[in-house]
């Protein structure tokens, strides 16, 4: 079904070394006041709010975008989500506790999660369930506590001798991606913010989700079976089987550029963020506005990138 290109990864890799410091000018701490908790918070509630956020960190937008002003500033997608987590928790610390988060009614995410335009996240039915789950979850096996939940695995993602964290967190809905987007999005979090720090970081990858999907199509680092290229081209919905499948060899391909390129796999994923937000958009990328691409000559999609896009399968909060 899909096919990886080690030559083209070997090419990309080495692309992505010369292109990293032109693309990302620092590393990300998450502790921008407009998105996250300040330093000197209780850990205990840092961790919470990561956890609960990252649990409902998934598509924002499906029938219009997800974007709209807040004090004069404009946000757009996820970063409108964790605007709005911002509000709530500087307004509010404890509505991110387990207790008040078992409880949450559709109608509470539906009002937290709007702009004072009308602007609202298209799901609320979905996250409503997904943070009850997490929070009933969480004070059921580890006591409401997220750094008992971290103890129990050890500090390990693949424990050698027992359950790591890619094991224990699958009891929770939000996060039993069977490619894992979430938890290692939650993985880099806390251990940017110093909340975590693995034994095993040798275990952690690139979080995938359909803007990575889209990067790693383009580049040709893997390569779809010339079945599900064509489904993927005509933009009709994949099944959920040739989902995991398609974004599980997008991972692996990502972890074999890592360890070419000598860039970690949290510290990649700033990359590949970055690129895609400011050079190979999903329409009018660089390529195509006659701007200058980091990774042109090493692209075989440059000059033509619109046209090939990341699969199409909405109907998940796996990513």
């Amino acid at each position: 079904m899909m096919e990886l290109d080690l030559g083209q990864v070997v090419r990309v890799s080495r692309a992505i070394a010369d292109a990293f410091s032109s693309v990302v000018t620092s590393l990300d701490d998450f502790t921008d006041p407009r998105y996250y908790p300040p330093r000197g918070d209780s850990e205990e509630a840092v961790m919470r709010y990561f956890f609960f956020m990252v649990a409902i960190d998934h598509r924002t937008s499906r029938y219009g975008p997800f974007e709209d002003y807040i004090l004069g500033e404009k946000f757009h997608g996820a970063d409108l989500l964790y605007r709005l987590g911002k509000l709530k928790y500087d307004e509010d610390p404890e509505f991110f506790s387990p207790e008040r988060m078992s409880r949450i009614k559709v109608e509470e995410v539906s009002r937290w999660l709007r702009t004072s335009s009308g602007v609202v996240i298209w799901d609320p039915e979905v996250r409503a369930e997904l943070l009850r789950d997490a929070a009933t979850k969480l004070l059921k096996y580890f006591g409401g506590s997220v750094s008992k939940l971290l103890s129990k695995c050890e500090w390990y993602i693949r424990h050698p001798r027992g359950a790591g964290l890619g094991n224990l967190i699958k009891v929770f809905k939000a996060y039993s991606d069977p490619v894992e987007k979430k938890m290692f999005l939650l993985v880099k979090f806390l251990g940017r913010r110093g909340l975590a720090s693995f034994r095993d970081r040798h275990n952690i990858e690139v979080p995938v989700d359909n803007h990575l999907t889209r990067l790693a199509l383009r580049l040709r680092i893997v390569k779809p079976s010339k079945e599900l290229e064509a489904k993927i081209a005509s933009r009709v919905a994949v099944s959920e089987v040739e989902d995991v499948e398609i974004r599980r060899s997008v991972r692996y391909a990502y972890k074999l550029v890592s360890k070419l390129s000598g860039i970690e796999p949290d510290v990649l994923d700033d990359f590949l963020w970055t690129f895609g937000r400011k050079f190979c958009k999903r329409e009018e990328p660089a390529c195509e506005r006659g701007e200058k691409c980091p990774l042109g000559s090493s692209c075989p999609s440059y000059g033509r990138a619109s046209h090939v896009v990341e699969h199409s399968f909405q109907d998940t909060f796996y990513y």
